[in-house]
Parts: C-alpha cells; structure tokens; sequence
C-alpha cells in the first residue's frame, strides 16, 4: 500500500529563490522585511537565516499552516499569514501537501515558542530551518496585510544576519531587480519528472476500480488524487510537460488539470492539450490553475488580481442553486469571462458556456461550466487540505460526468 507521505514525495526540487548564512535558528537574530514599494517591517529571524526573494502575499487561513507553506502553488511566494501565532501545533510528515515547503519565505506575528500537539514531530521553526526558508517574525502582519489590499501584491525581500547590514536602498534593490509573478512560467519546476499511480484499493475501495483518470500534475496537492481514490477512481498523475499521446496511452475515461503555481498566460502548452482532449470529448475537470487553463482554452483572457484569494474562508455563490459555499483558496490570476449566463465560447467550436460560480467578496470568477461538452471547472479548492468540505461534492460532480460520457459512448 502507498501512503499518502509517499505520494507526497513525488515532486521534483524547484531552483531557490532563497539564500542562507545559517542552518541554525536564530530567533535573536534581526531580520528585515523589505517591500517593492520602499515599506520596511523590522522584525527578528524565524527559520533560516540569510536571503528570501518573492511575491509578498497574505494567506487567511486560521489553521492548516502546514498545508500552506507546502503547497506548490505558493512556488517562489513570500506568504505573510494574518493569524497572529504560528507553530503551535508543530509539523509532521502527515500533513505535508508535497515533499517539500514550497514558499520563498515566511512572515508572521507571534511565533510558538514550543509546540504543543501529540502529532508533532518538530517544530515549525526547526522544519524551515531544515528546508533553508528564510523567515521574520514579530512583525505587524496586520500591517503587512492592510498594505498589501490597498497597494496590492508586490514583490518582497527577507534579510536576516549578514544580509540585512546593508542599507535600505541595497535592500530595496535586490527586491526592485528580482522575478516578477507577472510573466512566471512555474508549474514545470514543481510538477513530478515522472507519472506515478494512485490506486483506490490504498484508500478502502473495495473491488476493481470504477474509472481511470488522467491528472496532469501542475502544482498537485497530495489529497486531490487522494479524494479522488476514495471514490473508486484510478488517479494516472502525469507531468506538467505530458502530451497527448502521454494522455491516451492510459486510456482514461476523464482528464483532470489541478492547481498550480505562475502566469497562466506562460501555459501555452497545456492549453493546447486541454484543447486536444476537449476536441476528443474527453470529460474535463480543473481546479485552480486547471481552472484558468479551460477558461484559455474556451478562448478567454486571465488577468492578475491586485492581491488574490488565499485562505479557507472564501465565500463563493454557486449561481445555479444559489448555495454559499466556503472554500479554500490559493490563485493570484483569474478568468475574464462574463457573467450574463450563458455565451457562445470564442473558440466556438465548444458551444456554450457559462460562469458557474463567483466570489461574494469581489465578483471574481470561481467557476466554468461548458454546456455543450462534458467540462467544468473552479476556481476553489475542494480537496480541503486545509479547509472546509463545502465544495467535495464536486468529485462526486466529475464521476457523474464520466458515467454520463461512457453511458451516451454505449448506446
């Protein structure tokens, strides 16, 4: 049997964005968080001491901030957490998203001293320290967050050690000379080198499996396949760069694209797959980054929020029964497609299509529903890991699709 731990292991190293003096932590050390836009929070190291260059961003949540900082779609992000005291549970093998803690760097208020939690097997601190993520604590998240919403997401520095003697001006410079999100192609660098099987027999599904799907890993969380076996389906995750002949070698009754990490506008690759596999009426499911993706393939544009949705505690309206979801979320780009109900698709040949889900907090759009192919798509998280169970049933959705799909290829 393969543990959920080992599936976890799957992805492959991203190149760094992060360079570090110490291997030791320093919570005494000072450290300096350096924004684009010339703010400047002084605080003390958490973690790794040295270098963190990325996108500064707030995540809501006020649990799961394991499941946070391994999750691949916060690849090359500094993560400021708006919860004030981080740590206290610890981490443990368990929880982890993926092999690895994925954010460049770590921002938060009142660090635990201790954890406390029979799961534990070691502290936050030791674990970032033990990754080389370079961190700051005892800063005003508060602060951070309240200028990140009015001026937006930017990029960002942490400096600990050595690194932060130089002057404000040096500092501000590495940050002004670093990536941009803008233009990022990412998921190849976090998505697996080589496809792997879950199979549901792992997961207490009894008998053969009920369908194989295709799952192309772009940023994959570890229990998205792992919801899907529960279910009685055969999970093929396959490589961000996988083609199509990849894809119908395991003969699959449904194609799934998960979440995922950069500019959607860079996957012009996996747009041109996914429109190959909806040319073949192949029942399609995404989630996240696999959301932006369906909405390029029906043709429409994605654009970059001013600072995004992350967090377990996004409301969302699903337009056709009227039901307010509360999901978890992690994007900072999203589809430009109309509300007005249901449109013909630039790309025609897919017919009609229509924004089945939106935000309450902003009007964003959460959800595609094509009307004249077997796909569909959010925005949203519902794998839950961590967050609410509000939006599972839309594994459940996708098996309906699938049956629906073999049933009309029968008759």
């Amino acid at each position: 049997m393969r543990s959920a731990v080992e599936i976890k292991a799957t992805h492959s190293e991203q190149e760094g964005t992060v360079t570090t003096d110490s291997t030791r932590a320093a919570t005494d050390t000072p450290a300096v968080l350096v924004l684009e836009d010339g703010r400047i929070f002084k605080g003390r190291s958490y973690g790794a001491v040295g270098t963190s260059l990325g996108e500064a961003v707030f995540a809501t949540g006020m649990t799961g901030y394991q499941e946070t900082i391994t999750d691949p779609s916060y690849a090359r992000q500094i993560v400021v957490q708006t919860a004030p005291h981080i740590g206290n549970t610890g981490v443990n093998k368990e929880d982890a998203e993926s092999r690895r803690i994925w954010v460049a760097g770590y921002v938060v208020r009142d660090a635990a001293r201790r954890p406390s939690n029979w799961r534990s097997e070691r502290s936050l601190d030791e674990e970032l320290v033990e990754q080389g993520i370079v961190g700051i604590q005892s800063v005003d998240t508060r602060a951070i967050t309240r200028h990140l919403r009015e001026h937006k997401s930017m990029r960002a520095g942490i400096f600990s050690g050595a690194a932060a003697q130089a002057s404000e001006a040096e500092l501000l410079a590495q940050v002004k000379a670093s990536a941009p999100m803008e233009g990022a192609r990412l998921a190849e660098e976090v998505s697996v080198d080589e496809a792997y099987v879950v199979e549901p027999a792992d997961y207490g599904w009894e008998g053969e499996p009920a369908y194989t799907i295709a799952a192309i890993d772009l940023g994959i969380k570890a229990m998205t396949p792992v919801r899907f076996a529960e279910r009685g389906v055969r999970v093929h995750v396959l490589p961000a760069t996988s083609t199509l002949e990849d894809v119908q070698a395991v003969n699959p009754d449904g194609f799934f694209m998960s979440n995922g990490p950069g500019d959607p506008a860079t996957a012009d690759q996996q747009v041109s797959l996914l429109r190959s596999v909806l040319d073949a009426k192949v029942p399609y499911f995404g989630i996240c980054f696999g959301n932006q993706i369906l909405g390029r393939a029906l043709g429409f544009g994605t654009y970059k929020l001013r600072y995004g949705h992350r967090g377990i505690n996004q409301p969302v309206l699903d337009r056709k029964t009227g039901k307010v979801e509360i999901t978890s979320q992690n994007h900072g780009f999203a589809v430009d497609a109309p509300m007005k109900g249901a449109t013909t698709a630039p790309e025609s040949r897919y017919g009609r299509v229509e924004v089945s889900h939106v935000s309450l907090n902003d009007d964003v759009v959460e959800g595609l529903a094509c009307l004249d192919i077997p796909a569909f798509s959010v925005q949203y998280h519902p794998e839950a890991a961590a967050g609410p169970h509000d939006a599972a049933y839309l594994f459940d959705r996708f098996i309906d699709l699938m049956a629906s799909s073999k049933q009309k290829d029968s008759k």
